[in-house]
């Protein structure tokens, strides 16, 4: 995860998605003129995403960071399915990941390496039956699932409802601080379709000025 580089062009969609959500949702017309020289970018192949996403569960995006510069510590600055599984799971241990991730990371190596999911065709798939293909992974929820929507496939319309970061934005914005239920976040969000990703990516900023990326 590192800042946003600018020399990667946006994409194809996003100022049309600006000027949209800038048009009919009075906060993100707030927020987004405080970014005006960042986007959603990614440079990561679909294994090293799955994988950056998989290590960066449930911990800060400053302790992921730090997880994943020793996991490539390990593997190599590119990783792999093939040098994940030359190091194994007790290598992975040994780079600092739990015994859980570990194995997710190994199993994730796995569907890859034995063709048991297939990236080529996820570009013409929709979202969910990209989301049903990867949550077949062991370590890889919906939640997952849609950060590799958001960052390898840049999908405009994704809504995260599992992402704690995107629901303390709306608590904060929308709801005075006040605890926000799915429902709520749903309902705010309705404004924002049929870009609901470029909303997402917005209110984290608001959030963590500098980008996420995997």
């Amino acid at each position: 995860m590192s800042t946003a580089d600018l020399e990667i062009p946006k994409p194809e969609y996003w100022e049309a998605a600006v000027a949209h959500l800038m048009r009919r949702d009075r906060i993100l017309k707030k927020i987004i003129p405080q970014h005006p020289e960042v986007w959603l970018t990614s440079r990561g192949t679909p294994f090293v995403t799955l994988a950056r996403a998989i290590i960066g569960q449930q911990i800060s995006t400053k302790a992921a960071d730090a997880a994943w510069t020793k996991f490539i510590d390990a593997v190599g600055k590119r990783p792999t399915p093939v040098a994940v599984l030359r190091v194994g799971v007790e290598g992975l241990r040994k780079a600092g990941l739990s015994q859980r991730k570990a194995e997710y990371v190994q199993d994730l190596a796995v569907h890859f390496g034995e063709r048991r999911v297939h990236p080529e065709k996820w570009a013409a798939m929709d979202d969910e039956a990209v989301i049903s293909e990867l949550i077949a992974i062991r370590g890889i929820g919906r939640w997952t699932a849609e950060m590799f929507l958001i960052f390898n496939l840049q999908r405009p319309d994704v809504l995260p409802l599992d992402d704690p970061g995107l629901l303390k934005a709306i608590s904060l914005h929308y709801f005075s601080g006040e605890p926000v239920s799915r429902f709520e976040a749903r309902e705010v969000s309705l404004a924002w379709q049929p870009w609901r990703t470029v909303a997402t990516w917005y209110l984290w900023r608001s959030l963590e000025p500098t980008p996420v990326q995997y």
